[in-house]
C-alpha cells in the first residue's frame, strides 16, 4: 500500500449484527432488492470476476461494467491513477460488446441469484436504443438498464448528460423500446444544477435516477510536465467526492425525486456504513459502492451489517424508515 492508497482511509468499525433481524429490503422500480447495496458500474467486470473474493449472492444487486453495441478497446495507458483520498480513471468504456456479452456473460449472471443491472453507454441515440432494446428482449436475468449519459472519460461522453433537452429526448426514445426492465438514468455531476437534468430524465420516463458519476478531473506528472492519464483528464471517484455527492443526492431528492416518488441510487465515495447512512438520510433508496471495492471487495456486505446495527440502535424496523429523513 502506498501513501495515496492509505489516504483512502480504513473503513470504520461497525458492531456486527445479523442483518436478518432488520428489514433491509428496498424497491427500485420493478426490482425488489434484499438490501440496498450494489456494485458501481465499471468496478466488478461483467459477472463473476469478484466471485472468489466475496459472496455475490449477498448483494442487493449487481451492476455490470458498460456494455456498448460494438466492442471497444478504450483509452491508451495510463488509464488509472491514484490521488489523495481517491482515484482517477479514464478507461474509456472498454468492453467486449453486446453480442459477446449476451452469449458469454448472461449465462453466468443467471447463476448469481440477485437482480442484475446492465450499464449502457452510447455516442448517438440509436446506440442506447439498440442496446437497451436487445437487453430488454433477450436477457431476462437483467432487471434494470442504467443509461450511462455521464461518463467523463470518453470524448463527447457528456453531450447527453449535460444538456437537459437532449437528455429528455434520449430517455423518451429508450423508454418507448424498454418495456420490461426498470429504466435508470445515471446523471452527470458536471453540471450547474443536477435537479434540472434529473427533472428532464424523470419527465421523459425514467423509473430511477443514479448519482453521482465521477467528476472530470486531472493529475499532472510534474517531472514529465504532462498529465498522468493518457486521456489528459479522467473521472475522479473515492472518498474525496463524498460530501459533494451527498449534497447532490439531497438536492435531487428534495427538488425532483421526492415529489415524483422516484428512487435514487446514491453513490460517490461510499466506503463505510456511516457514509451509507448519510446517503440514505439525504434521500437515496439504494447505494452503489465502487472505488472502495479495490481495497476491500466485501465492503458492501460490511456496510449492510453496519446499517442493520445502526437501525437497531435507533429503534427502526427497516432501512426504508430513514430514507430522506434528514432534519433541516
Amino acid at each position: 500500500m502506498n501513501e495515496n492508497t492509505a489516504n483512502l482511509g480504513a473503513p470504520a468499525t461497525a458492531v456486527a449484527a445479523p442483518s436478518s433481524a432488520i428489514d433491509l429490503s428496498v424497491a427500485i422500480g420493478r426490482m425488489r432488492l434484499a438490501n440496498p447495496l450494489m456494485t458501481a458500474s465499471g468496478t466488478c467486470g461483467y459477472a463473476t470476476e469478484y466471485a472468489d473474493f466475496v459472496d455475490l449472492s449477498r448483494l442487493g444487486a449487481f451492476v455490470t461494467k458498460s456494455i456498448s453495441k460494438l466492442p471497444r478497446q478504450g483509452n491508451e495507458s495510463y488509464r488509472v491513477a491514484e490521488t489523495r483520498a481517491g482515484m482517477l480513471n479514464a478507461i474509456g468504456l472498454a468492453n467486449i460488446g453486446l453480442d459477446r456479452f449476451l452469449m458469454e456473460k448472461v449465462p453466468l449472471l443467471e447463476k448469481m441469484g440477485v437482480p442484475v443491472i446492465a450499464n449502457v453507454p452510447g455516442w448517438a441515440a440509436e446506440d442506447y436504443v439498440d442496446v437497451a432494446e436487445r437487453i430488454d428482449q433477450e436477457a431476462a436475468v437483467i432487471q434494470g438498464i442504467e443509461l450511462n449519459v455521464s461518463c467523463p472519460n470518453v470524448k463527447n461522453g457528456l453531450s447527453f448528460g449535460t444538456d437537459p433537452v437532449r437528455l429528455g429526448e434520449l430517455v423518451a426514445l429508450v423508454r418507448k423500446r424498454v418495456r420490461r426492465c426498470t429504466l435508470i438514468v445515471k446523471l452527470s455531476p458536471n453540471v450547474a444544477d443536477m435537479a434540472v437534468t434529473a427533472r428532464a430524465a424523470v419527465d421523459a420516463g425514467a423509473d430511477c435516477l443514479s448519482l453521482v458519476n465521477t467528476f472530470t478531473a486531472m493529475a499532472i506528472d510534474i517531472e514529465k510536465q504532462r498529465p498522468v492519464l493518457a486521456n489528459g483528464t479522467g473521472g475522479l471517484s473515492g472518498p474525496a467526492i463524498k460530501p459533494i455527492a451527498v449534497f447532490m443526492v439531497h438536492r435531487v431528492y428534495q427538488q425532483v425525486a421526492k415529489a415524483h416518488n422516484i428512487p435514487i441510487i446514491g453513490m460517490g465515495g461510499i466506503q463505510t456504513w456511516q457514509d451509507a447512512v448519510e446517503f440514505l438520510l439525504a434521500g437515496a433508496t439504494a447505494l452503489a459502492v465502487g472505488t472502495a471495492l479495490f481495497i476491500n471487495p466485501a465492503t458492501p456486505l460490511d456496510i449492510c451489517d453496519g446499517i442493520a446495527a445502526y437501525l437497531r440502535r435507533k429503534g427502526h424496523a427497516g432501512v426504508r424508515d430513514i430514507v430522506g429523513t434528514l432534519q433541516s
